[in-house]
């Protein structure tokens, strides 16, 4: 079965530049030019948030990995955090001193990487919005920043035609892809973290092995590509491009699978769904478009959480087959009989307390930061009014 459209939003006026699902497919998150974030509900019915704060284009959106908190970036060289419910309350920073064009949380919500036209990626420290450090080797605007599954790296895209991988504990480049011939849009790491693949204005898509920094695969489209996103098996990647089309990558056949048209101009986001049944799109054409994915619907039944590299690879093998992380082993049903549902009832149930706590933690996290912030407010006030005494006494005294 082919990907179908499944919804269609409608609410921003101008084109739209990001879109984010957050992790229960719950609430779609998408950024626009026309300075809103909106927050759409994927249950019928229920109607759309608008939130409104950002003096100049939202450039990107995610949503925290627990779902209780969006980021934004945009062209005014802020991000904001936001709490994704009715009143929308958001805390900002001034990130950098340029457009902020890409926002993104490392998988366990602490950290936050940004990149900007000032040529710089910065990492923050999420619960204090506090700012870490600063990695700038990019000679041109750094137009997308992702973390690695496990953290431990960072890639970043550049107009400067590069893709520069980044270890974040020492914040060393360790490595510059230089193979585009274009500037580069977009990257991101395959689930497995062992693959990247990046999007250029040189109409390709490009895969590299970050092991052995090679190239794997080259896809050659024939329009400008501005954004990918892989799906959470590792076995496809779907683009969406200026000549208003997103296509389906098969990775491990190393083909072009699916063509779809929707968009009327370029499509300019793109972003699975954690689960991978769905994904969504946004166009210059203003619109938010969600579709079902519907292929392979037995491989991701249930995705493995963490995909465990398959043991020893052969490393001559097919450029492809390296692209292990077990993306080839599908998971088999099979029941350990040593355990027994209970115990898998009891897990279930302890994840999702914990998932609620580091909720309720990121809500608090935020309530305080918004409480300093007019507290910072107050305190400027005070000082106005006493500055202002003291004039008025000053005058009196004269």
């Amino acid at each position: 079965e082919d990907p179908s459209l499944e919804r269609h939003f409608k609410g921003h006026r101008d084109a739209v530049t990001s879109v984010d699902f957050s992790l229960n497919k719950k609430q779609l998150a998408s950024g626009s030019m026309d300075s809103c974030l909106m927050i759409w509900s994927m249950k019928p019915q229920m109607r759309a948030y608008r939130f409104v704060g950002h003096k100049d284009a939202v450039m990107c959106v995610q949503f925290s990995p627990s779902g209780h908190l969006v980021a934004s970036g945009s062209r005014d060289k802020t991000v904001r955090l936001w709490i994704p419910s009715v009143k929308g309350e958001s805390t900002v920073f001034k990130a950098h001193t340029a457009t902020v064009r890409s926002v993104h949380f490392s998988s366990d919500g602490q950290s936050l990487v940004t990149a900007s036209d000032d040529k710089t990626v910065k990492v923050w420290m999420v619960h204090r919005q506090k700012f870490l450090f600063s990695l700038s080797q990019h000679i041109n605007w750094v137009r997308c920043a992702r973390f690695s599954p496990d953290g431990r790296l960072i890639v970043s895209a550049s107009d400067d035609k590069t893709v520069k991988l980044w270890d974040k504990t020492s914040r060393e480049c360790i490595h510059s892809f230089c193979e585009h011939g274009g500037f580069v849009n977009h990257v991101d790491f395959h689930p497995s973290g062992t693959c990247i693949a990046a999007a250029g204005t040189d109409n390709t898509v490009k895969v590299w092995d970050v092991r052995m920094n090679r190239l794997l695969q080259h896809y050659q489209g024939n329009a400008v590509v501005n954004s990918l996103s892989f799906h959470p098996s590792g076995n496809y990647l779907v683009t969406a491009s200026n000549d208003s089309t997103l296509k389906i990558l098969d990775l491990l056949e190393g083909r072009l699978l699916y063509t779809l048209h929707g968009h009327q101009g370029p499509a300019t986001c793109v972003a699975f769904s954690r689960t991978g049944d769905l994904f969504a799109s946004g166009g210059s054409d203003e619109q938010v478009m969600v579709w079902k994915t519907n292929f392979d619907a037995a491989d991701y039944g249930d995705v493995p959480k963490t995909q465990k590299s398959s043991t020893s690879v052969e490393e001559t093998h097919h450029a492809l087959s390296e692209m292990d992380c077990g993306v080839h082993l599908k998971k088999t049903k099979t029941q350990d009989p040593g355990r027994n549902h209970v115990q898998q009832e009891e897990e279930i149930s302890l994840a999702n307390t914990l998932e609620h706590i580091m909720g309720q933690l990121d809500v608090l996290t935020q309530t305080v930061s918004i409480l300093e912030q007019r507290l910072t407010l107050t305190e400027d006030k005070l000082k106005e009014c006493l500055e202002n005494q003291q004039k008025i006494i000053q005058n009196k005294t004269s």
